[in-house]
């Protein structure tokens, strides 16, 4: 809910209950979670694997219907899928394979009747050199890097000016360091325009990089555990040196609170560290609750079994 000063999310996930049917079992994947997720967002859906994150992040782009709540985006129930939200998927295999980068960034744009070929290439041209393509244009899939792919994948989804730009895992399958290169790209690309993203990772120095607010998930099955906010990028938490004896100074340098937040010692760890620190400690936490939860259901099953 919000006031009348507050500006309205861009989507809203109201107790969602997600499930899905196996040959032999009907599988819940996520349980009652709340969100909203407001205009220019990185929002960062985090947990470990099974718990349900990239199964919402289907729903939010309608590919999943709830089986209890609802999903909303700028007010309106989303039930399908739509061009106000693009999907960026983790596999490298996402291009069509007999059109060229310009062609593959061209192809929704022109398919959706919303440009003409001549100004879908040039807006696509446009798109490719924010991404650091302009020599591969004319090049097909084929012939390019994994991190090159989703470069071009990130640009297609982009081209059609989405509400929401959704991210699954983009960087998984890349090797360490392009997946940092790419998170770098992706920044950059965010401080020019703003864009709002949902982002699913199980990387919690990932989740720490790319987002402003972070979702914190339980294992299967999925509920909210927590929800983290962080300062907006280029207005944090930074280290302030200063002649303190070998020591730093973090200073918070949002505007109007210009206040000494942490001394700290030479070589000890950074706020970053300290806070990806804690969330693994979380993470192992709520693994070792729900092998514990595994353990004590098994034998009370079994107890039962033997009873009878």
């Amino acid at each position: 809910m919000t006031n009348g000063s507050e500006t309205p999310p861009l989507v809203e996930v109201r107790g969602v209950t997600l499930q899905y049917k196996t040959r032999g079992h009907l599988v819940t994947a996520t349980y009652r979670v709340d969100f909203a997720v407001r205009k220019s967002d990185r929002f960062v859906l985090l947990g470990p694997s099974g718990c349900g994150k990239s199964t919402l992040l289907k729903a939010v782009g309608g590919y999943l219907r709830p089986t209890e709540g609802e999903i909303r985006l700028k007010g309106h129930e989303v039930i399908q899928p739509g061009p106000d939200r693009m999907m960026v998927f983790q596999e490298f295999d996402q291009l069509l394979p007999w059109k060229t980068v310009v062609q593959n960034v061209m192809f929704p744009l022109i398919v959706s009747g919303k440009h003409s070929a001549r100004s879908a290439r040039g807006k696509a041209l446009d798109l490719i050199a924010k991404v650091n393509l302009s020599k591969f244009g004319d090049s097909y899939p084929h012939v390019l890097s994994g991190g090159m792919k989703q470069r071009v994948a990130i640009a297609r989804g982009m081209a059609m000016e989405p509400d929401v730009l959704l991210m699954d895992e983009p960087f998984a399958a890349l090797d360490a360091l392009t997946r940092v290169r790419m998170q770098d790209e992706l920044l950059a690309l965010w401080d020019e325009t703003k864009f709002t993203v949902i982002f699913v990772t199980h990387s919690i120095p990932e989740a720490i990089k790319i987002g402003n607010r972070i979702l914190l998930l339980t294992p299967h099955l999925g509920q909210v555990k927590a929800e983290i906010n962080s300062a907006p990028r280029g207005l944090g938490f930074r280290l302030a040196h200063a002649d303190c004896g070998g020591a730093g100074i973090w200073h918070d340098v949002r505007p109007g609170r210009p206040r000494l937040v942490h001394l700290r010692a030479k070589n000890q760890l950074d706020i970053p560290e300290v806070f990806a620190g804690l969330l693994s400690i979380i993470l192992i936490g709520l693994f070792i609750e729900n092998v514990v939860f595994r353990l004590i259901e098994m034998k009370t099953v079994r107890r039962w079994g033997m009873q009878s």
